[in-house]
């Protein structure tokens, strides 16, 4: 099997191999979904205002959706998949325990931003060595499965700070305790790495330009993504309504947001399979469900707040999900690093050009944050139309 056309993969070992990613990615999360539960109020200890702690979150991440154009792009033309991806990881992970040294708020907000460039780094190359498994196994069932192991990670990282604080009331103990999984997940990827080399040697294109270039229906999806990252409000901005609404009590927040982990990763499995069968149609119930969030999570009650959160996570679990799977198999495999970057950097802009926007309105007008949120998602249906007629 040339390294240009089919997966080096059979069929098992491709399973295998998207398991023990997932695995990866499970102690990753756990890592750094753990120091981001504690990030804000740790730099509050340290001085820092909340406008700072707002320009850090928003400032790493932005950067960290851009410079995914850059690290995907060098990924397809040195075809440096594994080593991009290794490095990564090891930013990343570094960056997370690293806190627990930070002696002012100026430091910890450099490391927080390194991380999300850490993650920045490897993802599209990380994403390209999974697709390949996905050419086996179905792109779908390959990312969707990835995506719950991912989101196992993601519940009990916060739960494992929590924990420590609890009995240390400390955020550099808890920094201190996530340098486990972090050096679990650099051993982990290193190890696999060294088992499937070869799942990283892709040729290089060509030179015809189909094997570079992004078709119409790619431009189309990525415009609906947009319009869904736009309208989709920030679990940051939901809570923060919980809280100050009184909607649900302080200490089930956390809760409530683990259950939106859980959520995520059901769905992103389900429907992950779902789009094996029939494509980009599977959107449109994710869209269905993003529809739900604004309006019961701002206007609702404490039930209303809970069905909201579970859809928010379903429907996140299923772009995050879908997503991947679906850049995977719209775009050439001697592309695909870099269409990863493009994609995400534009899911990323939006989201964050939109929780800006729904995060002012929120101080003047509820329904005003409603209406545009709801507004947003229902544009999205007409370019993912758009995208399904050109894949046909």
């Amino acid at each position: 099997m040339s390294a240009a056309g089919q997966s080096p993969l059979d069929k098992r070992s491709a399973l295998v191999f998207v398991v023990a990613f997932g695995i990866v990615s499970l102690f990753a999360d756990a890592a750094y979904e753990g120091m981001r539960s504690i990030a804000g109020p740790f730099l509050a200890t340290l001085g820092a205002t909340g406008f700072a702690v707002g320009v850090i979150g928003g400032t790493g991440e932005l950067c960290g959706y851009l410079l995914r154009l850059g690290s995907g792009r060098l990924a397809d033309s040195t075809r440096a998949y594994w080593p991009i991806t290794l490095a990564g990881y090891v930013v990343q992970m570094a960056a997370v325990p690293a806190l627990a040294l930070a002696g002012n708020w100026q430091t910890a907000a450099i490391l927080i931003v390194i991380e999300r460039a850490g993650k920045a780094i490897r993802s599209p190359s990380r994403d390209v060595l999974l697709s390949r498994a996905g050419e086996r196994i179905g792109q779908g069932w390959a990312f969707g499965l990835h995506e719950i192991l991912d989101q196992v990670g993601a519940m009990a990282g916060p739960l494992i700070a929590a924990l420590v604080l609890a009995l240390h009331h400390d955020y550099r103990a808890a920094f201190a305790w996530l340098l486990v999984p972090s050096a679990i997940t650099l051993v982990l990827v290193f190890a696999l790495r060294f088992r499937y080399r070869n799942v990283g040697e892709i040729a290089p294109a060509s030179g015809d330009a189909k094997d570079l270039a992004a078709p119409r229906a790619f431009w189309f999806y990525a415009a609906a993504s947009a319009l869904v990252a736009f309208g989709f409000a920030d679990f940051t901005l939901v809570s923060y309504h919980f809280g100050r609404a009184g909607t649900v009590r302080p200490e089930l927040i956390a809760v409530f947001y683990a259950a939106a982990m859980g959520a995520g990763g059901i769905a992103s499995l389900l429907f992950g399979r779902w789009f094996d069968r029939v494509g980009l149609k599977v959107i449109y119930a994710g869209i269905a469900l993003g529809l739900l969030v604004a309006p019961l999570a701002f206007f609702g009650g404490f039930w209303g707040a809970l069905i909201a959160t579970l859809a928010w996570g379903a429907s996140l679990g299923v772009h995050e999900a879908v997503m991947s799977a679906a850049v995977a198999g719209l775009v050439p495999l001697a592309a695909r690093a870099r269409a990863y970057g493009i994609f995400t950097a534009i899911f990323g802009i939006a989201w964050f050009a939109g929780s800006a926007l729904l995060g002012a309105l929120y101080d003047v007008s509820l329904v005003g944050l409603v209406a545009v949120a709801t507004l947003a998602q229902l544009m999205a249906f007409y370019p993912l139309m758009l995208a399904v007629r050109s894949v046909r």
